[in-house]
């Protein structure tokens, strides 16, 4: 569900509530930054028994979640919360080669043509 910025927190409290109620099972539900209106939203919807709330969502959590729905609630968060810590991390950058530079000398036979 999105939340809209123009739409007041009660309405979209109450259409989350429509939603959840529909769905009729465990809900995991994920929002990008704690604190922030879906956040704050959300945390009136998290029961932490039926419902439970993970902030700070990245592609990795995501990816997770969607993949592994079929799991218990409690699987599932474990398995989104790793995928979140998981994905993240410092890629090495190698040092660049030190090579030379050929010498484009004519009687260089070298070369490519």
């Amino acid at each position: 569900m999105d939340v809209p910025p123009n739409m007041p927190p009660q309405e979209s409290v109450a259409q989350a509530r429509v939603l959840l109620a529909q769905q009729g099972s465990d809900a995991l539900l994920l929002t990008d930054v704690f604190g922030a209106t879906p956040s704050n939203i959300a945390k009136q919807l998290t029961d932490g028994i039926r419902t439970r709330l993970l902030t700070g969502v990245n592609l990795p959590m995501l990816l997770r979640a969607v993949t592994y729905r079929h799991e218990s609630l409690d699987v599932l968060v474990q398995r989104a919360l790793a995928g979140g810590s998981q994905g993240v991390m410092q890629v090495a950058v190698t040092a660049p080669q030190n090579q030379t530079l050929k010498n484009h000398d004519s009687n260089d036979h070298q070369s490519q043509q």
